[in-house]
């Protein structure tokens, strides 16, 4: 029995690069790109492999970028199966400017998927011969997947014992929480967009979880805050970390490495405390990686010693 499955119905090949400056109307000279897997449930399946742990990543994949993209997982040696798609698996674009640091996200919609292609991954988990303990459902929808495809996907594979770990936003997370999931990992502006309010204080983002536990939309709920660092709520538990003093090199997959960590540590029956503090330490460890780098183990247990020593 596979412990973790993740979904990604939209995956991506990640190319980042630098310049001095960004300017309109002027040809920009980058320096060399790097180009790494993407997309929500990839990248979760990436940190929780570096982790040591036992995931196989689910994905859509079509033509000469999707071919790309198997190559590169398979030479991380990150386990995936790949379900061929007709149309082409999208590129997302980062660069950052070298003379202030910021960073500019490019974020393709990606291909036009049918009924077929994302039947074909519920079909996929229903055949496999014990359901996995999690099931991840990470990243956007592409086009051509219904707003509830998540939900649907859900209610379809979800075995009695399975554990639905979602991270998305907008209409699928709206929809995804009507069919009810173990642990929704909102950010705050994924919060805000799916309450309508602006939750501006940690009083009303803690009201805002404590309605979807409430409701029964999710069990556990874990808000992601940037650089203020995270909350965590259950029915009757309330965890708050504040972020870490880190030298920002990219914030891109921060999030989804929070994630794959917490679900790692759970699934090697961690405390839903050192789960949390392996979150915060893996989305730290994130932010030393250039571009789409992402999280390397070794620094993740250093930043889960400091987390947890507070």
């Amino acid at each position: 029995m596979t412990d973790i499955v993740t979904v990604t119905l939209n995956p991506a090949v990640d190319v980042a690069t630098s310049v001095e400056q960004i300017t309109d109307t002027r040809k920009l000279r980058c320096n060399a790109a790097r180009r790494d897997p993407g997309g929500g449930g990839i990248n979760v399946a990436r940190v929780v492999q570096r982790l040591g742990g036992d995931c196989v990543a689910l994905y859509l994949c079509g033509g000469a970028t999707g071919h790309m993209l198997r190559q590169l997982l398979d030479a991380e040696g990150a386990a995936g199966v790949g379900i061929e798609i007709a149309g082409e698996t999208r590129e997302n674009f980062s660069v950052q400017e070298t003379s202030t640091g910021r960073e500019y996200r490019f974020v393709l919609p990606g291909p036009t998927v049918t009924e077929s292609d994302w039947q074909r991954c519920i079909d996929h988990i229903d055949a496999l011969g014990a359901p996995p303990r999690y099931l991840v459902m990470s990243g956007s929808l592409p086009p051509g997947a219904p707003a509830d495809v998540y939900a649907r996907i859900a209610r379809s594979t979800c075995a009695p014992g399975t554990r639905v770990v979602l991270d998305t936003s907008g209409p699928a997370l709206t929809a995804a929480l009507e069919a009810g999931v173990w642990l929704v990992k909102p950010s705050l502006n994924e919060l805000r967009g799916l309450t309508g309010q602006p939750l501006v204080s940690e009083p009303e983002w803690i009201a805002a979880a404590e309605e979807l536990i409430r409701d029964g939309r999710a069990q556990i709920v874990v808000l992601t805050l940037g650089e203020l660092g995270a909350l965590l709520m259950t029915a009757d538990q309330i965890l708050r970390a504040p972020g870490l003093r880190v030298r920002v090199s990219s914030s891109i997959g921060a999030g989804d490495s929070f994630l794959a960590a917490m679900v790692w540590a759970l699934a090697r029956d961690a405390s839903l405390d050192e789960a949390f503090h392996y979150g915060m330490a893996a989305a730290s460890a994130t932010l030393l990686s250039p571009g789409t780098g992402l999280c390397q183990r070794t620094d993740v247990e250093r930043f889960y010693r400091e987390v947890s020593s507070r």
